[in-house]
């Protein structure tokens, strides 16, 4: 059972009652993560995140921690591109306790000057580690590239530059300014009763008021044809082929998640099918959605050989004009809509999951979908769709290529990226 209580300040309490659950997990989560900073305090967001952490007037950053391992649950935290989580997944019984602790670091951090100097140092070593594994960083290069020029295309890490002179000023006054009443949303999840979560962190969050009004950027929909090569001494030369999206509350996104799903969503998936078990180009092949809640983008990404490189865009390339020139046949699409069905269906099966699953319907949709009501959607979407809404994304000027390696003289150009 899903339940909502909005108190007068805005802010959104939402529950989902799973009585068979061990496990609530409740999430308090703010609509406002990497785009709503100024460009000179890009990675704030993700700061504050960790310095949530680092003590209250009540506890230091020690007892935090051993306040949640008393329970044997865990606390911890997430940065995104429109949102931030501070989240904590304990046994049910536990629930008066973590629902203080996590109300505790976020209302009543002090933000020690000693802490933000060694956070800072922290936060630089985690920009380093993620630039120095090839994946993670030509996906985040991906994400800025198609974004670049809107604050979407802000790293949510942040950059040397600006991370090494935030000041505390800086950080609290985001904070402060950032952290609405009107964009929070407290999520939980698991063998939880409504009225006692309300109870508990109504009194806490009622006086919160803020004059934020949250604010996007002018998003770009239609992203230019545009080819980026990164030279790296690496064994493979890794690939971020995208196009153009939908965004989070298109009424096109279970079409989309089934094409995507077909094209590279797993073993059975076309380019799977074709790059790694017909060629054995790649041991690591998928596709992927990008959504926010103005703009989107779908990417294709492969690990292959150098000498291979170039075969792996053109099999994309091929399976992208398929997709917008052939009907998919109605097996395909049905074995796809069972696979998202039963993700779909299996992921309830977790607190941590229906609780992100609330958050979210209410930060994009500002309701609750059931469960059913997607299962539907899927059962609603047919190859005539999927064709039509292929030939509106899978088009050339839209195509944007990321490729990391020794890619000097591969001799690549936009060319490739034209019909």
């Amino acid at each position: 059972m899903i339940n909502t209580t909005v108190l007068n300040n805005g802010v959104r309490i939402v529950t989902h009652t799973v009585e068979r659950m061990y496990t609530v997990t409740t999430g308090i989560w703010v609509a406002n993560g990497t785009r709503h900073e100024m460009p000179e305090h890009n990675g704030v967001a993700h700061f504050i995140e960790h310095l949530l952490f680092k003590g209250t007037a009540r506890r230091n950053a020690r007892q935090i921690s051993r306040e949640i391992d008393s329970m044997g649950g865990i606390l911890n935290a997430f940065t995104g591109h429109e949102y931030v989580c501070y989240y904590a997944k304990v046994l049910a019984k536990f629930l008066p306790r973590a629902a203080d602790l996590l109300a505790d670091i976020f209302l009543h951090s002090t933000f020690p000057v000693d802490e933000i100097e060694r956070e800072r140092k922290v936060i630089l070593q985690e920009i380093k580690m993620r630039d120095d594994s090839p994946e993670d960083c030509i996906h985040d290069r991906f994400h800025q590239n198609y974004f670049a020029g809107q604050t979407l295309g802000m790293p949510v890490l942040g950059t040397m530059d600006t991370i090494g002179s935030l000041s505390r000023e800086a950080i609290i006054s985001h904070k402060e300014s950032r952290y609405s009443p009107r964009d929070i949303v407290i999520a939980a999840a698991g063998n939880i009763r409504h009225e006692e979560l309300v109870a508990i962190v109504e009194p806490l969050f009622s006086p919160i008021i803020s004059s934020c009004k949250t604010k996007l950027s002018d998003n770009k929909q239609y992203k230019s044809r545009e080819l980026n090569l990164s030279e790296r001494d690496m064994e493979q030369t890794l690939v971020c082929l995208g196009t153009l999206g939908l965004k989070h509350d298109h009424h096109d996104r279970y079409a989309l998640f089934l094409l995507t799903t077909i094209l590279g969503g797993g073993m059975s998936s076309r380019l799977f099918q074709e790059v790694r078990e017909k060629k054995g180009l790649a041991y690591s092949v998928y596709s992927y959605i990008i959504s926010h809640a103005d703009a989107g983008a779908l990417v294709v990404y492969a690990g292959t050989e150098k000498a291979h490189c170039r075969e792996v865009i053109d099999i994309a390339r091929g399976e992208m004009t398929r997709f917008a020139s052939e009907i998919i046949p109605q097996d395909e699409l049905d074995a796809a809509r069972e696979q998202l069905k039963g993700k779909t269906l299996m992921s309830l099966e977790s607190s941590d999951n229906l609780m992100t699953r609330l958050a979210k319907n209410e930060i994009y949709f500002n309701k609750q979908q059931s469960v059913e009501e997607v299962l539907l959607n899927y059962d609603l979407v047919s190859g005539q769709d999927i064709l039509r809404l292929s030939k509106e994304l899978f088009k050339s000027d839209y195509l944007h290529l990321e490729v990391m390696g020794r890619v000097s003289d591969l001799g690549l150009t936009d060319q490739i990226l034209t019909v």
